[in-house]
């Protein structure tokens, strides 16, 4: 990834970063959570396949969204945040990878069904979702103190103000975007995953789950996990992936896909 600093139109110290071997333009801000391994593995979890019309729920500056897109000719793109920070860099980035025409930046709580619909986002259209949600929920970790990151790592209050938005839920909005048939893409924590399925229930089938070491012989530190809304087939259990040599070094495969070069058979 190549860096280069400056500042972005709201005053925010920002970096211009190339992922993708160069393919894939990113402004964001210098400090806080920042685009990494997480939103380039989700994105290569998705098989390329014709879609029409892609949402990134919790975009962030969009990386994901945009990797994906970029090898979709012919989709559309909405990136869904609820900080309007963020949503500056995200309208950027879309106009940088030549998507301004077939993309757009909705700024709203998932959560919110009524300011989704504003937005015109209506249920069940989407033929993929892929999210990179906060990981931990407001009572298991302290909150760090820079916004972004804060954002980026701790689901936030509910719509109603009624306690905190638990990752179930987020799953539900999420899929309630999707088209039947179509497909959905998430990255977590693997101790995530009885909440994931719980999610799931009902709702996605074709589940595939693929562990992500740091390196062999390690614990699993991310599960990747993707599904087909309606679906009744069931859960596979996929070959997981190592991300690093006993030197530190990416493995082949992983430095491939930060290249842009390899997908993920998840």
């Amino acid at each position: 990834m190549t860096t280069n600093g400056q500042r972005d139109d709201s005053c925010v110290a920002a970096t211009e970063d190339r992922l993708l071997d160069g393919r894939l333009i990113l402004r964001q801000p210098a400090r806080g959570h920042r685009a990494g391994t997480d939103a380039v593995l989700l994105a290569a979890a998705v098989a390329d396949r014709r879609e029409t019309f892609i949402i990134d729920v919790g975009a962030g500056v969009g990386t994901a969204g945009l990797a994906v897109t970029l090898r979709q000719p012919e989709s559309e793109l909405v990136l869904i945040d609820n900080d309007p920070t963020i949503a500056v860099f995200a309208r950027h980035n879309l106009a940088a990878n030549g998507l301004a025409e077939r993309g757009r930046v909705v700024v709203a709580d998932v959560m919110d069904k009524v300011a989704c619909r504003l937005s015109g986002l209506a249920p069940g259209t989407a033929s993929l979702v892929l999210t990179n949600p906060p990981f931990f929920a407001p009572h298991n970790v302290r909150r760090p103190a820079d916004p972004g990151r804060a954002g980026a790592r701790v689901l936030g209050p509910s719509v109603d103000g009624e306690g905190g938005v638990s990752l179930i839920a987020w799953l539900r909005a999420s899929l309630a975007m999707l088209e039947p048939g179509g497909r959905f893409a998430i990255i977590h924590r693997p101790d995530a995953l009885a909440q994931l399925l719980a999610g799931f229930e009902g709702r996605l089938g074709s589940v595939r789950v693929m562990p992500v070491y740091p390196r062999e012989r390690a614990d699993a530190i991310r599960i990747i996990v993707v599904g087909v809304k309606g679906s009744r087939a069931p859960l596979v259990m996929r070959p997981g992936l190592v991300l690093h040599e006993a030197d530190g070094r990416f493995t082949a495969t992983v430095d491939a896909i930060h290249r842009g070069a390899a997908l993920l058979d998840v």
